[in-house]
Protein backbone atom coordinates (compact mmCIF):
# COMPACT_ATOMS: atom_id res chain seq x y z
CA UNK A 1 0.00 0.00 0.00
CA UNK A 2 1.35 3.72 -1.13
CA UNK A 3 1.65 6.07 0.72
CA UNK A 4 -1.21 8.23 -1.06
CA UNK A 5 -3.49 5.21 -0.15
CA UNK A 6 -2.78 5.09 3.76
CA UNK A 7 -2.65 9.01 3.93
CA UNK A 8 -5.96 9.09 2.07
CA UNK A 9 -6.95 6.36 4.70
CA UNK A 10 -6.11 7.92 7.44
CA UNK A 11 -7.87 11.24 6.29
CA UNK A 12 -11.09 9.20 5.46
CA UNK A 13 -11.12 7.92 8.93
CA UNK A 14 -10.00 11.12 10.89
CA UNK A 15 -12.64 12.97 8.64
CA UNK A 16 -16.21 10.22 9.31
CA UNK A 17 -15.00 9.51 13.50
CA UNK A 18 -14.72 13.23 13.77
CA UNK A 19 -18.15 13.85 11.94
CA UNK A 20 -19.65 10.49 13.92
CA UNK A 21 -18.17 11.76 16.87
CA UNK A 22 -19.80 15.32 16.48
CA UNK A 23 -23.37 13.75 15.62
CA UNK A 24 -23.80 11.22 18.57
CA UNK A 25 -22.51 14.48 21.08
CA UNK A 26 -25.24 16.11 19.59
CA UNK A 27 -22.93 19.18 18.66
CA UNK A 28 -25.92 20.45 16.11
CA UNK A 29 -27.89 22.51 19.07
CA UNK A 30 -27.18 26.04 17.54
CA UNK A 31 -25.38 27.61 14.07
CA UNK A 32 -22.11 27.42 16.15
CA UNK A 33 -21.98 23.91 16.75
CA UNK A 34 -22.83 22.99 12.52
CA UNK A 35 -19.88 24.80 11.87
CA UNK A 36 -17.80 21.78 12.15
CA UNK A 37 -20.21 19.72 10.71
CA UNK A 38 -20.77 21.54 7.79
CA UNK A 39 -17.05 21.85 7.19
CA UNK A 40 -16.90 17.97 7.22
CA UNK A 41 -19.87 17.54 5.45
CA UNK A 42 -18.33 19.37 2.49
CA UNK A 43 -14.78 17.94 2.94
CA UNK A 44 -16.41 14.82 2.29
CA UNK A 45 -18.18 15.96 -0.85
CA UNK A 46 -15.27 17.14 -2.56
CA UNK A 47 -12.26 14.53 -1.48
CA UNK A 48 -15.04 11.91 -2.89
CA UNK A 49 -15.38 13.67 -6.15
CA UNK A 50 -11.86 14.81 -6.35
CA UNK A 51 -10.86 10.83 -5.97
CA UNK A 52 -11.99 10.14 -9.25
CA UNK A 53 -11.77 13.64 -10.58
CA UNK A 54 -8.39 15.77 -10.40
CA UNK A 55 -9.38 19.18 -12.17
CA UNK A 56 -7.17 22.20 -11.26
CA UNK A 57 -10.73 24.02 -9.86
CA UNK A 58 -11.85 20.87 -7.65
CA UNK A 59 -8.17 21.11 -5.76
CA UNK A 60 -8.30 24.78 -5.15
CA UNK A 61 -11.85 24.12 -3.77
CA UNK A 62 -10.77 21.16 -1.27
CA UNK A 63 -7.95 23.34 -0.67
CA UNK A 64 -10.16 26.35 0.17
CA UNK A 65 -12.27 24.03 2.18
CA UNK A 66 -9.68 22.57 4.21
CA UNK A 67 -8.55 25.82 5.09
CA UNK A 68 -12.36 27.35 6.26
CA UNK A 69 -11.83 23.40 8.15
CA UNK A 70 -8.85 24.18 10.56
CA UNK A 71 -9.80 28.08 10.26
CA UNK A 72 -13.19 26.27 12.32
CA UNK A 73 -11.19 24.28 14.79
CA UNK A 74 -8.92 27.72 16.19
CA UNK A 75 -12.71 29.08 16.48
CA UNK A 76 -14.15 26.19 18.12
CA UNK A 77 -11.38 25.74 20.50
CA UNK A 78 -11.82 29.58 20.92
CA UNK A 79 -15.65 29.57 21.94
CA UNK A 80 -15.14 26.07 23.94
CA UNK A 81 -12.44 28.05 26.01
CA UNK A 82 -14.50 31.40 26.21
CA UNK A 83 -18.01 29.28 27.77
CA UNK A 84 -15.83 27.47 30.20
CA UNK A 85 -14.45 30.74 31.41
CA UNK A 86 -17.66 32.49 31.80
CA UNK A 87 -18.94 29.84 33.83
CA UNK A 88 -16.15 30.04 35.86
CA UNK A 89 -16.14 33.36 36.27
CA UNK A 90 -20.25 32.42 37.58
CA UNK A 91 -18.20 29.83 39.97
CA UNK A 92 -15.30 31.59 41.39
CA UNK A 93 -16.31 35.53 41.11
CA UNK A 94 -13.05 36.50 43.68
CA UNK A 95 -10.64 34.16 41.39
CA UNK A 96 -7.81 35.40 39.86
CA UNK A 97 -8.05 35.48 35.83
CA UNK A 98 -4.86 33.31 35.94
CA UNK A 99 -6.98 30.59 38.18
CA UNK A 100 -9.69 31.22 35.88
CA UNK A 101 -7.93 30.85 32.82
CA UNK A 102 -6.16 27.26 34.34
CA UNK A 103 -9.79 26.17 35.51
CA UNK A 104 -11.24 26.79 31.90
CA UNK A 105 -8.98 24.23 29.98
CA UNK A 106 -10.61 21.57 32.30
CA UNK A 107 -14.21 22.40 32.17
CA UNK A 108 -17.06 21.08 30.44
CA UNK A 109 -16.14 21.85 27.00
CA UNK A 110 -13.49 20.12 25.93
CA UNK A 111 -10.73 22.91 24.89
CA UNK A 112 -8.56 20.91 22.98
CA UNK A 113 -10.81 18.94 20.79
CA UNK A 114 -11.48 21.11 18.10
CA UNK A 115 -8.28 21.15 17.05
CA UNK A 116 -8.78 17.77 15.76
CA UNK A 117 -10.23 19.64 12.72
CA UNK A 118 -6.66 21.38 12.16
CA UNK A 119 -5.43 18.13 11.98
CA UNK A 120 -8.12 16.62 9.57
CA UNK A 121 -7.56 19.47 7.39
CA UNK A 122 -3.68 19.13 7.94
CA UNK A 123 -4.16 15.31 6.74
CA UNK A 124 -6.42 16.25 3.89
CA UNK A 125 -3.66 18.80 2.72
CA UNK A 126 -1.12 16.02 2.90
CA UNK A 127 -3.25 13.67 0.50
CA UNK A 128 -3.62 17.33 -2.11
CA UNK A 129 -0.04 17.58 -1.92
CA UNK A 130 0.55 13.81 -2.97
CA UNK A 131 -1.88 13.84 -5.48
CA UNK A 132 -0.06 17.14 -7.13
CA UNK A 133 2.88 15.48 -7.53
CA UNK A 134 1.07 13.00 -10.53
CA UNK A 135 2.58 9.96 -9.31
CA UNK A 136 1.05 6.99 -9.16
Amino acid sequence: MGIKRIIFLAFTLMVFGTMIELLLLGHYEDVYQLIPISCIALVIIISAILYFLRTKVLKQIFKIILIITAISGLYGAYLHLSSNFEFEIEMQPTATNLDLIIESFTGALPVLAPFSMVVLALIGYSYLILINQNKP
